[in-house]
């Protein structure tokens, strides 16, 4: 069983988990269940008429043993009946084909409504994080021209993970890598001086270009190059990620690797541990010797070519290294584009080597496409092949995109709805959340009673007094908060953050339908009054781990 800290009260997930524990020790006293294990899984139902929580207890141990889960269900329930604790369970009934679903207790939704009051805008911290150092490193595009939607993917991504992070306890530092070397600086400079190996385009080249012809000093492609990228990564990248509500820790620079020689420190490294062989030339990375990915695509990976560069993955690692051996961090959370797949297993190898093993983690982010009246929309003025994030926030607000940007699953496709985006009514996800919050407010001023009223335990009471089945189902949706946070510090999915939101301010507009907050039975009303006041903690937490404003009229 976790024990976060002494601010934050068990999980009830934690209890029925350990209830299981304690529940199979009894039941493998039984000659029968000798071989058996306590496999399972424990989730929420569907459906609420299911129950709290679902466990896939009985079906398990049944396959284990041979047995039908009914037969499982009548030895589990004998013990399972000796350990109830009646104060946090109200029930726990058997569900063909094998499924042991709990119901809470009333009292159980009152206590947590109680811890909710008492530890307010802490509600939800959980010390898992508690002095370990991580860095989500994000967006990291090059600095070749302008951030596009699929960097607002990415890094809205980052901002409110490492949010989540930090509220959890965690050090959390977020660093956005430069990439200032190598060929697509050199790419850039043809671009700028407009030669025959000129790659980018678009307006802001013709730009820079005047500029640089107008200075008249800069002749060669590689100078021409690093001048562009510091003003591309000066006058354009670091404002759109201002104007994003970003603000990172650290940019660092790949062209600090190179000139402390720290690319060549890992090469000898790699040799003297014997991770590299010379091979047509060059020499390689022996990365097929580490299980990471797909088998057909362990390869080994080249370091140094022919002619003595060093490659992106040789570059990749000096950086990592300085990550984990000179800067400390303990977990490492990288954000790329999908493009990036093929570069997964060789960077895990890498580190590996290096000796960090498991302390990398790499999410991969999906493309995106701007729709508008069902057709993909392409508003740029520069090359006409992407949209920039700028243009973007000239027609949605930041609370918009971030809800939006969050709302899907990184590993699926996303399709931009830009007339949904543009909508003000609550059809809109963001402002539908944002309602709630404002009628939260309004309904806590027409009161009377300031926030802070509600602290303490003299001022918190008759919880008792909810019962009706609106208000248990809001309480219930409070109560899930901190596992949310959990799951989210864990499995870094956080488009379940804007999904939660839109689950509780449900819950809110229809206790507010079905139960008259200020009505003319004053303890009753002060029952829901807390309760309102504890949703609006709730809330505003959310929205702050998101990035967006919580207004209190609309």
């Amino acid at each position: 069983m976790k024990n976060y800290d002494s601010k934050c009260k068990t999980f009830i997930k934690d209890e029925i988990q350990k209830l299981f524990q304690d529940s199979f020790a009894e039941l493998k006293k039984n000659p029968k269940y000798e071989k058996a294990k306590p496999i399972f899984n424990l989730v929420h139902p569907s459906r609420e008429e299911y129950g709290d929580w679902s466990a896939n207890i009985a079906m398990s141990i049944a396959h284990q043993i041979g047995v039908s889960p009914e037969e499982v269900w009548k030895d589990l329930n004998l013990v399972l009946n000796k350990e109830i604790v009646h104060e946090r369970i109200k029930k726990i009934i058997f569900v063909k084909p094998g499924f042991i679903n709990f119901y809470l207790s009333k009292r159980w939704f009152w206590r947590e409504l109680k811890n909710i009051l008492e530890r307010q805008d802490d509600y939800g911290r959980i010390e898992i994080g508690k002095g370990k150092k991580a860095q989500v490193e994000f967006i990291s595009a090059n600095p070749t021209g302008p951030l596009t939607l699929g960097n607002a993917r990415g890094g809205f991504l980052g901002d409110a993970l490492a949010r989540v992070l930090d509220f959890v306890g965690y050090e959390a530092q977020r660093e956005y890598y430069i990439n200032d070397a190598g060929k697509q600086i050199e790419a850039l400079g043809h671009s700028i001086l407009g030669d025959a190996e000129a790659v980018y385009a678009g307006e802001y080249i013709k730009g820079l270009r005047q500029r640089c012809l107008k200075d008249g000093k800069i002749k060669d492609a590689y100078p021409a190059g690093e001048w562009a990228a510091e003003i591309i990564l000066r006058e354009m990248i670091q404002k759109t990620v201002e104007r994003m509500g970003i603000r990172f820790d650290h940019w660092f620079s790949e062209k600090s690797l190179h000139k402390k020689g720290k690319i060549k420190e890992v090469i000898e490294e790699f040799k003297e541990k014997g991770y590299v062989q010379e091979k047509d030339g060059a020499l390689w990375f022996l990365a097929s010797q580490f299980n990471y990915g797909h088998e057909n695509n362990r390869k080994d990976c080249v370091l140094v070519k022919k002619n003595g560069e060093f490659t992106y993955l040789a570059g990749d690692l000096a950086y990592h290294k300085n990550k984990f051996a000179d800067r400390g961090f303990g977990e490492v959370i990288n954000i790329w584009g999908a493009d990036h797949y093929g570069d997964m297993a060789r960077l895990q190898a890498g580190v590996e080597a290096l000796g960090y093993k498991g302390k990398l983690s790499i999410i991969l982010v999906q493309l995106v496409r701007l729709m508008e009246k069902g057709k993909e929309v392409r508003m740029s003025k520069r090359k006409g092949t992407y949209v920039t994030i700028d243009e973007l926030l000239d027609e949605i607000s930041l609370d918009v995109a971030r809800f939006f940007f969050l709302m899907y699953d990184v590993d699926t496709h996303m399709d931009f709805d830009l007339d949904l985006a543009r909508d003000t009514s609550e059809k809109n996800p963001v402002f539908y959340v944002q309602y709630a919050y404002a009628r939260i407010c309004s309904i806590l001023r027409e009161s009377h009673l300031r926030p802070s009223g509600f602290g303490g335990q003299a001022r918190i009471k008759n919880l008792e007094l909810l019962k009706h089945p609106a208000e248990l189902g809001l309480a219930r949706e409070l109560a899930r908060f901190p596992e949310t946070i959990e799951n989210i510090a864990s499995d870094y999915k956080v488009h379940h953050l804007p999904y939660y939101a839109i689950s509780l301010a449900e819950k809110f507009h229809q206790f507010y339908k079905e139960c008259r907050v200020l009505g003319d039975n004053r303890d009753l009303s002060y029952a829901r009054l807390m309760l309102t006041r504890a949703t609006q903690i709730v809330l505003k937490n959310v929205l702050a781990l998101m990035g967006i404003s919580a207004p209190e009229k609309m």
